[in-house]
């Protein structure tokens, strides 16, 4: 799938700080992933992780610091900007799959092509290989409800990588996966991420991931340290 981008999946975060009201969720915080990187992000639950993510991708802007994607600064674009470079750049899977229930399976897995102008034989193409691809042929037509959990998170995939983005961003993924349907998803969106050269970042408590990652990551007491460093504390 060729990507025509501004954005390489470079990403960087410098002396990042964000706050609500007088609780410091981040503190100074620096990350930077290359391109195709698949790094994860472990911590407890209101740790930040969820925070990091939405400043990786441009929902929110950092109280201070700078989040550069590919030598481009999010927090200096306007909220439409960010809107049109999340649109065609990143990638994002919930926890809750968020999948639309009155859509069908291809149907969600073509709205983020729609969005990108992205129709006709070209849409159809992309998403008859994304549904070979995650193991999902046959459920085209079907609506979510209708699906298992662990095949509505494998559609949720699918809709992430449509408009092949340089940057996924995983929020708790498998967190309403059963342990055995987890780690097949969780390997399916690995080996998806890499097929397609994304970087994948990922917020998770689930160690099972741990060894598919290239790094991890925790974020503890609002800093973001290196995940053996941040188990000697």
């Amino acid at each position: 799938m060729e990507r025509e981008t501004i954005f390489d999946g470079r990403v960087r975060l410098e002396k990042v700080c964000k706050a609500y009201g007088s609780t410091i969720v981040l503190n100074n915080v620096n990350f930077s992933a290359k391109r195709g990187e698949f790094v994860v992000i472990m911590g407890r639950s209101g740790s930040g992780k969820s925070t990091l993510l939405r400043l990786l991708g441009g929902l929110e802007t950092p109280d201070a610091g700078s989040v550069e994607h590919g030598g481009v600064r999010l927090e200096r674009m306007t909220e439409a900007e960010r809107a049109r470079f999340r649109r065609r750049e990143i990638g994002f899977v919930f926890q809750f799959f968020n999948l639309i229930p009155t859509l069908t399976v291809a149907e969600n897995i073509r709205l983020p092509l729609a969005l990108n102008g992205i129709d006709g034989a070209e849409a159809g193409a992309r998403v008859t290989a994304l549904l070979a691809e995650l193991g999902l042929e046959g459920t085209g037509d079907r609506f979510p409800e209708e699906l298992s959990g662990g095949e509505q998170q494998r559609v949720a995939i699918a809709r992430a990588l449509a408009h092949a983005p340089g940057l996924v961003l995983a929020d708790e993924p498998t967190g309403n996966l059963d342990l055995e349907t987890a780690e097949r998803v969780l390997g399916l969106l690995d080996d998806a991420c890499r097929k397609h050269g994304a970087t994948l970042v990922m917020a998770t408590h689930s160690r099972e991931v741990v060894g598919r990652a290239d790094r991890v990551l925790t974020i503890r007491h609002g800093r973001l340290l290196p995940a053996d460093a941040a188990e000697e504390r």
